[in-house]
């Protein structure tokens, strides 16, 4: 039993593809939500270099044709009976699909706003003030420690001083960074 056999075919197309992509679709979250979206193991037949410079996604990709597809089918199912001429209804499904994909592209932008780089860079803690909790000898003869709060949490770094010895307990200032784990710091 056909369930369109009697709709026109431009018709049945629309609703062949709104009902195909709607399944890959909800197929296509239920992964997302329960973590299995995920590309890893996963190799292409060809190597196509589809970057399009500081982009932060990629216009040609499964989940973008999904989602243009979603629109273009539904609106061709919603409004067939109501818009009579042919082209100005495939037009119309045409830009609700682009609609639905440039949606896409709005809502992933606005939520990668809201990611926020913990990354740790020892520049960041030039100029903040903190703590000697391990000794330092002075005039750069050996290391000690230092705690300092950067964004809101505290780093222990290695720490030489041009000064004299700095004792546990003594509050610094960091005022210059030698390497990747290493200040010079001065007391304040």
């Amino acid at each position: 039993m056909d369930l369109f056999g009697d709709l026109e075919s431009l018709h049945r197309i629309f609703w062949y593809i709104a009902l195909s992509v709607s399944l890959i679709f909800v197929i296509l979250a239920v992964m997302t939500f329960a973590g299995m979206d995920s590309s890893d193991g996963l190799d292409a037949d060809f190597d196509g270099d589809l970057d399009i410079g500081d982009a932060p996604f990629q216009l040609f990709t499964f989940r973008n044709l999904i989602n243009f597809l979603l629109g273009f089918g539904w609106t061709g199912v919603a409004f067939f009976q109501t818009i009579s001429n042919k082209g100005i209804l495939i037009a119309l499904a045409v830009g609700v699909g682009a609609g639905f994909v440039f949606l896409f592209f709005i809502t992933m932008g606005q939520i990668q706003k809201l990611a926020e780089n913990n990354t740790f860079n020892i520049n960041s803690a030039l100029q903040k003030t903190g703590e000697v909790y391990l000794t330092i000898p002075g005039q750069k003869q050996g290391k000690g420690k230092v705690q300092v709060s950067v964004k809101g949490s505290f780093r222990e770094l290695d720490a030489v001083t041009e000064e004299d010895r700095i004792i546990p307990g003594t509050l610094i200032r960091v005022c210059k960074v030698e390497s990747d784990n290493l200040v010079v710091v001065q007391r304040l």
